[in-house]
């Protein structure tokens, strides 16, 4: 019996470090595949080799013009500061009802060699929907009624 009480220790001792190494690893590979880099496009075009293989994040406006949609994909380009990227988008929900001629889109996926960005997710927000209301100036209007002269 004493020597059954020394292996209980040693296997709860096993058992802790097995469970806690496989919730370390699969916390830090999660977490590195999920990662993504905020880059302007011209981040993006002065990367060189390290642009090919990072999960990215790009924003710009839709060029006016350039979406192509089929199906739940589109093609599009992305304008910013007189740069352009062509973005292909293939993912698994149509784009948003925001994304239209001159919003402001974010793609997130990869850039690749062919020098199109590879999206799997897209924002959009319409510019016009989420600028402020412009205030009504106020007009003014004599509304004083004569009074009668006092003697």
């Amino acid at each position: 019996m004493p020597n059954e009480a020394r292996k209980s220790p040693i296997k709860f001792i096993v058992a802790t470090v097995i469970i806690l190494s496989t919730i370390a690893y699969l916390s830090f590979s999660g977490g590195r595949d999920n990662k993504s880099y905020y880059v302007t496009i011209g981040e993006l075009q002065g990367m060189g080799n390290k642009a090919y293989v990072r999960h990215l994040r790009v924003a710009g406006n839709v060029a006016p013009g350039s979406i192509h949609r089929v199906g739940t994909n589109a093609t599009f380009d992305l304008l910013e500061q007189g740069r352009k990227l062509s973005v292909v988008y293939q993912g698994s929900e149509p784009p948003p009802d925001t994304f239209k001629d001159d919003a402001q889109a974010l793609a997130v996926g990869t850039y690749g060699h062919d020098g199109v960005f590879h999206a799997t997710e897209l924002q959009a927000k319409c510019a016009s929907k989420y600028a402020p209301a412009a205030t009504p100036t106020p007009t003014t209007t004599n509304t004083a009624t004569a009074m009668p002269a006092s003697h």
